[in-house]
């Protein structure tokens, strides 16, 4: 059956030069394919009522994967890429994303949720375990904050960071763009999560931070709209999601783990001590982008996104650990140390990402 809901370009069946590797990814493929379909069909829950077995191939790549990934010390990559996608699938029907309401029809599906709770249970298990919580339950949170912004404001270049500034070609600064219009052309679409509800000063400074974010609601100067137009100058497509096949599991976690922190108040701390760090440290990636966009002698529209972005999020930084962050500290003094997990987390996931797109890049030039 050809789904409706297949908005993403088609999966292609990674090549490996052994058999057993090709056997295991193209099982992946189908499972998605399989998944894909299931997320269109008409009265889901109530149609795996009826018959369990329509989704049996899915549910037993599902629970292998999780093995693979998550209960060894030898994660497969395959494995990883597989459920951060399907988890993705599920975690974007929260989004609106102005296309056919049919796509929409299972956003409520019981079935939907145990999907992404069993992926989330196991995954997130995985990544506290390396972190040393206890450790950070310790520390005198806002101190800690304080020197962890002031060590991520300028970091010392890494040896990625110097990759692209120094080495990468244009053809991967194209291969930036492509995987970093994933999050680039839905900018700060997971933060209206977290503003319902009491008005103070905390709430109103990270509604600041998303009207900002949002252009104040003017598309020409909506950030989204800057990163459209590098992709544009460079004849790419300017659909969101339009590289998702190329995007990293990596990355994938990220957007995953924002979504899993925004959608459950429980983790308003987590959540707000992420977006500290990412407010804190992305001015210092963007000057990255920027100065590899100048060596390449692009034109400005062809950067004008990190142009922007380095003025504002040096803004929102000081905006997140003096009016959010610090101020969360001395309103929750008990859960505190919660900022500090989300904030290292984010730190840890983010640098992985960032890694990974660097491999991504290397191997795609």
């Amino acid at each position: 059956m050809q789904s409706n809901l297949v908005i993403f370009p088609k999966t292609e069946a990674a090549k490996n030069s052994t058999q057993t590797k090709e056997r295991t990814i193209t099982k992946y493929d189908r499972a998605e394919e399989q998944f894909i379909e299931l997320l269109a069909m008409e009265d889901l829950d109530n149609k795996l009522d009826a018959k369990p077995s329509i989704a049996s191939e899915f549910e037993q790549s599902l629970s292998i994967a999780i093995g693979a990934a998550y209960g060894n010390d030898r994660s497969d990559e395959q494995a990883h890429r597989f459920l951060q996608r399907i988890l993705y699938r599920i975690n974007r029907l929260k989004l609106f994303w102005y296309d056919d309401l049919r796509h929409y029809t299972n956003e409520r599906s019981l079935y939907l949720h145990s999907c992404r709770d069993q992926i989330e249970a196991a995954w997130q298990q995985w990544e506290l375990a390396q972190i040393d919580v206890a450790a950070l339950q310790q520390l005198d949170v806002k101190q800690a904050l304080i020197e962890r912004a002031s060590a991520d404001l300028n970091p010392p270049l890494s040896e990625s960071s110097r990759y692209i500034r120094e080495e990468m070609t244009e053809a991967g600064y194209r291969h930036l763009l492509a995987i970093g219009s994933f999050d680039g052309l839905v900018e700060g679409s997971r933060l209206c999560y977290v503003l319902g509800g009491a008005a103070n000063e905390i709430q109103c400074t990270l509604v600041r931070v998303l009207l900002e974010e949002y252009g104040n609601g003017r598309l020409a100067r909506k950030h989204s709209t800057f990163f459209a137009q590098m992709l544009a100058e460079f004849g790419m497509n300017t659909e969101p999601e339009g590289y998702f096949d190329l995007v990293p599991w990596e990355v994938l976690a990220c957007d995953n783990h924002n979504f899993l922190t925004t959608d459950r108040k429980r983790y308003f701390l987590r959540y707000s001590g992420a977006l500290t760090y990412f407010e804190v440290a992305g001015p210092a990636t963007y000057k990255n982008y920027l100065a590899a966009a100048q060596r390449l002698e692009l034109s400005d529209a062809a950067m004008g996104y990190w142009e922007l972005h380095i003025k504002e999020d040096e803004r929102h930084g000081r905006w997140m650990l003096d009016d959010v962050a610090l101020s969360l500290a001395e309103r929750y003094p008990n859960d505190a140390w919660e900022l500090l997990l989300g904030y290292d987390q984010e730190k840890r996931m983010g640098d992985r990402a960032a890694s990974a797109v660097v491999r991504s890049i290397r191997e795609a030039e």
